[in-house]
């Protein structure tokens, strides 16, 4: 090598490392990323003090200038057409950071647990759904796992042309590609066994008296552990399992490390599975309602937009019981069971721009990882094309709209019932009925129109009904888009 080449080598490093000097764009902005369509595009980083950056997208160029604190952010005009690629360039004096391969289409951030985190390979369909993923639009990045005290600026992850490894993720991206034939984005941020109080920012402790309590309790007990296992991960040092798993259950500083970086990467909404590790008891599991509704304001203040989408999934049919129940029969009603887990999810609905994924069919009786996945993301892909205006039909199963008496029986109506039947051509079932005994019996059915007909054995008028809300009800009713009808109780026993 002559000493010319050795000199152009050194100029190009040398230019390299100053352009990196001077400018820097936040984590979640890489080659082959997603950027969302239909909304004005937030894009920051960090530069040199006072200097001009310019960034030019789609055709577009937008102007700003880094402040004293070295931090810089613009807004890119909305994109209404998806599509791509297109190039991306940002400019800051002589440095230069330029991307090829950006798409235009719908972005979401799916987070949670261990059924968010569980695997792809989990599908039974998977080897044909990835064959013919490979030839979609579908991107992924996904955030490394790890915890931080103080809300970080950074974190570890990059966009890849790889589909998300995530089994609902995966299919959620799948479907929705499907559906709208637009480009999909995911920002995967998820960790097995953690606790919703683990995603949520340390401010939140004035609205929550319990994630105050969780959080001093943190600092007297676990502060020297955690500053131990951090600097572990710092010197490249692998945490142990029971480490691991001791770091992923603590309050609040997952969101500093996994959420917090993403802030305000414009996406079209969060998909949220998460609950198991909140439904110990039942006062856990009551609290739940509350928590899950703040903790979505909380991030549509942060993200600055109100509009943010918001998809929990519902948990699953599972049979466990909760300490003190009545009944240890996961097919009871009255058995203090997830029925009221789902319930406290579904007070999200009462905010705008929600939804909830309706699994009352799915799940396993003693697997808390069911493999069913492949139908939850077929329906948040319903219900994501539902805020949207995407939708081309119907996006949830029949939602109760109220109870009338009939002579001696009941009738029960329904919204989105069109076509009400039963998948297996038998009456439908796990319906209850109770009197002011509140002893819960099964009731008679039939389908009417978009109504089911009830009665009962007895003289008793029953003063409440329930239906499917039960740990393990075994349903059978949908409307004709062959979406469950949605648990529901007219009590609040």
């Amino acid at each position: 090598m002559n000493i010319k080449t050795i000199l152009v080598i050194y100029i190009s490093l040398l230019v390299s490392f100053v352009s990196a000097a001077d400018l820097e764009l936040a984590s979640p902005f890489s080659e082959h990323m997603v950027l969302q369509r239909q909304m004005p595009i937030p894009v920051w980083g960090w530069g040199k003090p006072g200097s001009k950056i310019s960034v030019e997208f789609a055709s577009k160029t937008t102007k700003g200038k880094v402040r004293a604190d070295g931090r810089w952010k613009v807004i890119l005009p909305a994109v209404n057409k998806a599509g791509g690629p297109h190039k991306f360039t940002v400019k800051s004096g002589d440095a230069v950071i330029e991307y090829k391969d950006v798409l235009v289409g719908e972005v979401w951030i799916c987070s949670g647990q261990s059924n968010m985190q569980q695997g792809r390979g989990v599908l039974k369909n998977a080897k044909q759904m990835l064959v013919v993923a490979a030839k979609k639009p579908i991107r992924c990045m996904e955030v490394k796992r790890t915890v931080r005290f103080e809300p970080q600026e950074r974190c570890s992850g990059k966009w890849s042309k790889q589909t998300p490894n995530s089994a609902v993720a995966f299919a959620f991206a799948y479907y929705l590609n499907k559906d709208q034939d637009i480009p999909v984005g995911i920002i995967l941020t998820c960790w097995s066994s953690s606790s919703i109080e683990g995603w949520m920012p340390l401010e939140m402790q004035k609205q929550l008296p319990h994630f105050k309590t969780h959080m001093d309790k943190f600092k007297k007990q676990d502060t020297k552990k955690v500053t131990a296992l951090i600097t572990q991960e710092k010197k490249g040092k692998k945490w142990a399992q029971k480490d691991n798993v001791f770091l992923r259950t603590r309050p609040n500083i997952l969101y500093n490390a996994m959420m917090h970086p993403l802030i305000p990467y414009a996406a079209r909404g969060i998909v949220w599975y998460q609950g198991e590790a909140n439904s110990e008891t039942m006062q856990t599991t009551k609290q739940y309602g509350t928590t899950l509704s703040l903790w979505c304001k909380e991030l549509r203040n942060r993200w600055g937009r109100i509009e943010l989408c918001f998809i929990p999934v519902m948990l699953p049919r599972f049979g466990k019981i909760l300490p003190k129940s009545p009944s240890t029969d996961p097919g009871n009603p009255s058995a203090y069971s997830w029925a009221y887990f789902r319930e406290a999810q579904m007070k999200i609905l009462d905010l705008p721009n929600t939804a909830i994924a309706n699994t009352i069919d799915l799940g396993a009786l003693k697997n808390i990882h069911p493999r069913d996945k492949e139908l939850i993301g077929k329906r948040l892909a319903l219900l994501a094309g539902g805020l949207t205006g995407d939708a081309k039909g119907l996006v949830q199963g029949p939602v109760f709209s109220g109870m009338k008496k009939e002579g001696k029986n009941l009738r029960i109506s329904f919204k989105n019932a069109d076509g009400l039947k039963t998948i297996d051509g038998k009456p439908p079932a796990e319906f209850w009925v109770a009197g002011k005994d509140n002893k819960w019996v099964q009731a008679t059915t039939k389908i009417s129109k978009d109504s089911v007909i009830l009665s009962w054995d007895g003289k008793a008028t029953p003063v409440a009904v329930r239906y499917a809300f039960a740990g393990f009800p075994k349903v059978n009713l949908v409307n004709s888009a062959g979406l469950p009808a949605i648990p529901f109780r007219t009590d609040t026993n």
